[in-house]
């Protein structure tokens, strides 16, 4: 099944593993006919994909911008949830040490879910 996108909003972060499967399925056969023996990582299937732009399907063009936008937006989530979140841990989770005992207490906290931390949390992929 093709991993369409639209637009990316906020909740429509996707995980290395679900963007490597939506590539493999929108862009594998230019992959293999433009960029046959790359290794994954380090960004070199998104060069070459980019570098033979004029030549590579529609829909691996978008779905490729896509994934990546969606990526760029996970990996914000991430670096930001702290500063994000930081009212919510000061109200919520004080006495909470560890960072992954922290995100527990905050998916715990109900009232978190409807305000910006609750959804740094889903951008971030954690929830």
């Amino acid at each position: 099944m093709a991993f369409a996108f639209t637009a990316v909003s906020r909740a429509d972060t996707i995980s290395y593993a679900d963007a490597v499967s939506t590539l493999a399925n929108d862009c594998g056969s230019d992959i293999k006919k433009y960029c046959k023996g790359l290794n994954l990582g380090g960004g070199r299937i998104q060069t070459c994909l980019e570098q033979h732009a004029g030549k590579v399907s529609q829909a691996c063009t978008v779905t490729l911008a896509n994934v990546f936008a969606s990526i760029e937006q996970r990996e914000a989530a991430q670096s930001s949830f702290a500063t994000v979140c930081k009212h919510d841990i000061a109200q919520y989770c004080k006495s909470v040490k560890g960072e992954g005992n922290v995100l527990s207490c905050l998916n715990k906290a109900t009232r978190v879910n409807e305000g910006q931390c609750g959804q740094a949390i889903i951008d971030a992929g954690w929830r």
